[in-house]
């Protein structure tokens, strides 16, 4: 007896906390009480007293105008449904600011903590509505490298690349772009680097101008040749720098101090030992 009367008590607890589970689990139900619509596209929803603010595609997408009465898994719903709306308005605002690549919003949006799924959700729905679309960014990047930027060619396609567009269609585009624009720019560029820095040799300023401009993405063919179309003769580079240096340096030294110095300053700025030492001969007496 002792026996079945504790199996008995089993059972009924097992019983009594099932039970009191599936009371846990009841969806309690809710009432909608009024929805007030605003500005921008949204709508204020009051609930049982209390009110939250969502999007006129969340009222749609749920039918809310002709349902009154909802549950707990509805509403939770409804608020998930909004942080979604929000997200993707943010998004939208963030695209009209300027053009941006798929790659871009995927990060802003993985910055942001939106979860994968959603990520996926958004993306596509942009690209149906061509917020997102390689083309018409490339394009927009390109017009705005080519006449806002100091960018060459290649630069440009190296960062579209970075931004995961397909070559097919980087490649399309610069053909569309108009080489003199470019070759003037690089043009200006080398003429304005040469005239700002005359103290050095030719050697040293042409390897200077060079990676600064294979830097900025334009052909190493054409960046030697305006160069040597624009550069000075060295010889009279070297003479006006050696005068100079010898106006400042003799007051302070003389003799074997005064040609070292003047021998370090001259080949720092890359000019030839042999004819430093020959205008050392020809302007200071032993």
């Amino acid at each position: 007896m002792m026996y079945l009367k504790i199996v008995y008590n089993y059972i009924l607890f097992l019983l009594i906390k099932t039970f009191v589970c599936v009371i846990l689990i009841v969806v309690i139900a809710m009432k909608i009480d009024k929805i007030i619509k605003m500005k921008d596209n949204k709508y204020k929803i009051y609930i049982d007293g209390e009110s939250f603010i969502t999007y006129d595609n969340v009222i749609l997408d749920n039918d809310l105008l002709y349902k009154k009465d909802i549950d707990n898994k509805f509403y939770n719903k409804l608020i998930n449904d909004t942080k979604y709306y929000d997200i993707y308005n943010k998004t939208v605002k963030y695209i009209l600011k300027k053009k941006r690549s798929e790659k871009e919003i995927n990060e802003y949006l993985v910055k942001s903590e939106v979860n994968e799924k959603d990520i996926n959700k958004i993306i596509t729905k942009l690209k149906d509505i061509r917020l997102i679309n390689d083309i018409e960014y490339c394009k927009s990047y390109i017009n705005d490298k080519v006449y806002l930027s100091k960018n060459g060619i290649n630069k440009i396609r190296i960062d579209l690349l970075e931004q995961n567009i397909p070559i097919e269609i980087i490649e399309q585009e610069l053909k569309n772009i108009d080489s003199d624009i470019l070759n003037d720019r690089l043009e200006k560029l080398i003429i304005k680097k040469i005239n700002s820095n005359k103290k050095y040799s030719n050697f040293h300023l042409k390897q200077k101008i060079l990676m600064e401009m294979i830097n900025l993405g334009y052909p190493k063919e054409k960046i030697l040749q305006i160069i040597d179309n624009n550069l000075e003769d060295d010889d009279k580079i070297v003479k006006r720098e050696f005068d100079k240096l010898y106006t400042k340096l003799k007051i302070k030294y003389n003799g074997y101090e005064l040609k070292n110095k003047l021998k370090q300053k001259l080949l720092s700025k890359g000019f030839d030992l042999d004819i430093i030492n020959k205008l050392i001969q020809e302007k200071i007496e032993d």
